[in-house]
Formats: C-alpha cells, structure tokens, sequence
C-alpha cells in the first residue's frame, strides 16, 4: 500500500540501462508462426482474425492506399500485444509512456500527409480552405485548419495513453482497496474483488480496441490523403 501509485510506469532499466527497447519486441516473438503446410488451430484463428481485420480496415481504400496493409496490419498487431502485455502482473505496458506513442503517431501521420500532398496536391490544399467560406474569414479559417492538422498525431497519442492509463490505475486503486478490506470488511472485499475481475475483462477489451481504433484513425487519415 505504501507503493507510488505510478510507480508501474516507470521505464524499467537493468545495470542502469532502459530495457523498453526489449520489452516492446517480446510480444512479437510470442507470436506463433506458420511452418507447416496444415496449421494448427491457434494459427488457424490468428489467420483469420488477421485476414478479417484487414478486409474490414482496407474495404475503404484504393489501390495505393491497400499498399499499407502490411504497416496497418502490423502496427494493430504491435499496439493490440504490448496492451495485452501490460495486463500480466509486475509487467510494464510500453503504450503508457507518451514519448512512445507520439513516436508511432508522428511518423504515420506524416506519412499519410506526404502522401497527400505528393499525389492529390490540390485535394490536400483545398482542406485548408472549405468551399463558399465568406473572405472576411478566410485567414482565421486557414489557420484553424492547419493547427486542427497539426493537432491530428497528438490525439492519436493521447488518446491511447490515457485510456491504457486510466484502465491501469483503476485496476491499482481497486486492487488495493479489496487487501485493505480483507481484514475490515469480508463481505465488502468480496464485492470490490468481483468488481476488479469485471474491470480486468474490461481492460482485455480496451486493449484491444484502443489498438483497433488506433490503428483505424491512421487509416482514415491515409484514406483522406489517396
């Protein structure tokens, strides 16, 4: 009880060095590959799991915009296994550091943007400015709409860090409080232990959504650009 409430979010080291580099790449490796020419159950449903994400997030896009399936494809794979990951006991969710999100989301956006600008120039530069706007207004409306395109990988970033956050201190708080009434209350710990299991099933669920919208809005954003 007497633990820092975020102390599950520092960045874990070992001989003074930060470990996240290896902790981000172990879901990866956890990850079961197909060798065999008839596959197992598990791979079986991965596949499938994976082929019915990627129809449902690539239905929207063009041709040049189903060149990023592998990217989308991997990066919902990545997001949705370190959630995943940050459930176990004593384990570290890398998604919770912003540094690390915003190092996901401002490359993908810019992508996306580049993107744009490179194969519909105009398409691109006409967002800035919408159709019928009243001249008084224009110089305030192309302002907006630039920081409302900057501000595009922050939400992404924050987003994810703070439902991934909020989840983990829910989960800290209503722990905690379940010892602290074991030796008050049994009945009342029993009803705040049912609570934390309930919250924990909710947590595998944000995880794997949070990975799923994520992974979503940067195709959107990718299907504005092509």
């Amino acid at each position: 009880m007497n633990e820092n409430l975020f102390s599950s979010f520092i960045t874990p080291t070992m001989m003074g060095l930060p470990i996240v580099i290896a902790i981000t790449m172990f879901p990866s490796i956890m990850l079961p590959s197909p060798s065999r020419l008839i596959n197992n159950r598990l791979i079986s449903i991965q596949q499938w799991l994976v082929q019915l994400t990627s129809k449902q997030m690539l239905s929207i896009h063009n041709q040049k915009g189903q060149t990023w399936a592998l990217m989308l494809m991997s990066l919902i794979l990545f997001i949705g296994s370190t959630n995943l990951l940050g459930l176990l006991p004593h384990s570290f969710t890398p998604t919770t550091q912003l540094s690390l999100n915003l190092g996901m989301a401002i490359p993908l956006w810019a992508g996306t943007v580049i993107t744009g600008f490179r194969h519909k120039t105009k398409a691109s530069l006409a967002h800035f400015l919408p159709q019928g706007t009243p001249l008084p207004l224009i110089p305030m409306l192309v302002v907006i709409e630039t920081i409302s395109l900057f501000i595009q990988p922050m939400a992404l970033a924050v987003r994810l860090t703070a439902n991934i956050t909020a989840g983990h201190l829910l989960i800290h708080l209503i722990g905690g409080a379940t010892l602290a009434l074991m030796s008050i209350s049994t009945i009342t710990a029993m009803v705040t232990f049912t609570i934390l299991i309930l919250l924990t099933i909710l947590e595998f669920a944000v995880a794997l959504i949070q990975a799923y919208v994520f992974t979503l809005l940067v195709s959107l954003y990718l299907h504005d650009n092509t």
